[in-house]
C-alpha cells in the first residue's frame, strides 16, 4: 500500500530581501501511512508551513521529493485527493459562506445536488448554517475557520492537509472539530495537520513528527508517549531503600516520606519493599506527563 504522503530528503529554500538564501526546510524525510492521523509540530519558524506548501505544490523544493499517495506532491492528480487548510484562510470579503463553498465546490468539479447536499451539511455540521448568507467580511475570525474547515471536506478527499487547524476556535468549536475529523478518519480519510494546541494533538493523533530549524527531530507514538511521560508517586512511612528505583525522593515529616516513579514496575517494586521492611503505603497515585514539557526538552536539545 502506497503512503499517504512520502517525504524524502525536502529542502526547500527562500530569498530574502537582502538576497540572502535562508533554508526554511533541510533535508527532510518521513511519511505517513493511510487511515493515520499524525500531528506535525514545531516551533515558529521550524518549516511546517514551508512542508505543507511543498505537499500542495505551492513551492518548489530546492532538492528531494514529495509524494501523495505515491503521485508527484503538486500535480492536479495528487492534489485531486487532499483536502487543504493554509495557516491563514483568506476567503473573498463580498461572497457569503455558501457562495464561497459552492465556488470552491466547482472549482473541484462538483456540481448539482449532491454539491447543495454537501455544503448544506458542512454548514450544519461546522455550525455556521446561520451565518451562510452573511458577507464573509462580517464573519468572526472563528467563524472564517469554520468556513476554511468546510471548503477543505468538501469532495469528502482521502486527505486532509491542515495548517493550525484550530486557530481562531473556541473551546467548544475545537470540540466539534474533534469530533467531526474523528468521524472523517473513521470513513478512511488520513489527517496530517500542524498545531500549537498540545491538548489537541494528545486527544487528536496517533502519532506525531517533531521538526525544528527544518530538520526532522523524532517521531513518536502519542499512547507510548504519554505512558513514558506518565509519573508515579507514592506516599509511605518507614526508612526503606529505593535505591535504583528512583532519584526523587524526600522526607515530609517524621518518619513519612514522598517518592516520584518514571515507571509502574518501579513504583510496584517499591511497595514491596517498604512493606516487606515493615513500612506502611499513605497514598498511590499517577498524573499524566506534560506534553509541553516534552515538547520544549526536545526543542531545546534539538537546537
Amino acid at each position: 500500500m502506497q503512503p499517504a504522503i512520502s517525504v524524502e530528503n525536502l529542502s526547500v529554500q527562500y530569498r530574502t530581501k537582502r538576497g540572502e538564501v535562508f533554508d526554511a526546510v533541510k533535508d527532510l524525510s518521513f511519511s505517513v501511512q493511510p487511515g493515520e492521523v499524525v500531528g506535525f509540530l514545531g516551533p515558529n519558524g521550524a518549516g511546517k508551513s514551508s512542508t505543507l506548501k511543498a505537499l500542495m505544490g505551492f513551492v518548489e523544493p530546492k532538492a528531494g521529493k514529495a509524494q501523495i499517495f505515491g503521485l508527484q506532491a503538486g500535480t492536479p492528480e495528487s492534489r485531486a485527493s487532499i483536502g487543504y487548510l493554509p495557516e491563514v484562510a483568506m476567503y473573498y470579503p463580498f461572497l457569503t459562506p455558501v457562495e464561497t463553498l459552492q465556488m470552491y465546490g466547482e472549482l473541484q468539479g462538483l456540481k448539482g445536488k449532491d454539491l447543495r447536499v454537501q455544503i448544506d451539511e458542512l454548514l450544519q455540521v461546522l455550525g455556521i448554517a446561520q451565518a451562510a448568507k452573511k458577507l464573509n467580511r462580517s464573519l468572526s475570525k472563528g467563524m472564517l475557520q469554520r468556513v476554511g474547515i468546510a471548503q477543505s471536506l468538501l469532495g469528502s478527499p482521502k486527505l486532509l492537509v491542515l495548517d493550525e487547524v484550530t486557530s481562531g476556535l473556541d473551546p467548544v468549536g475545537r470540540k466539534e472539530l474533534r469530533h467531526l475529523l474523528r468521524d472523517r478518519q473513521e470513513r478512511g480519510a488520513t489527517l496530517f495537520f500542524s498545531s500549537h494546541e498540545l491538548a489537541e494533538v494528545d486527544m487528536l493523533c496517533d502519532r506525531i513528527i517533531l521538526i525544528n530549524k527544518g530538520r526532522f527531530v523524532e517521531e513518536r507514538n502519542v499512547g507510548v508517549l504519554k505512558d513514558e511521560l506518565r509519573m508515579f508517586t507514592l506516599e509511605y512511612l518507614g526508612i526503606t531503600s529505593l535505591v535504583g528505583l528512583t532519584d526523587e525522593w524526600s522526607e515530609i515529616g517524621p518518619n513519612r516520606f514522598f517518592a516520584k516513579f518514571q515507571s509502574k514496575a518501579a513504583m510496584l517494586e517499591a511497595i514491596g519493599r517498604i512493606q516487606l521492611a515493615g513500612g506502611r503505603i499513605v497514598d498511590i497515585a499517577s498524573a499524566e506527563g506534560s506534553l509541553e514539557d516534552y515538547f520544549v526538552n526536545t526543542v531545546e536539545v534539538a537546537a
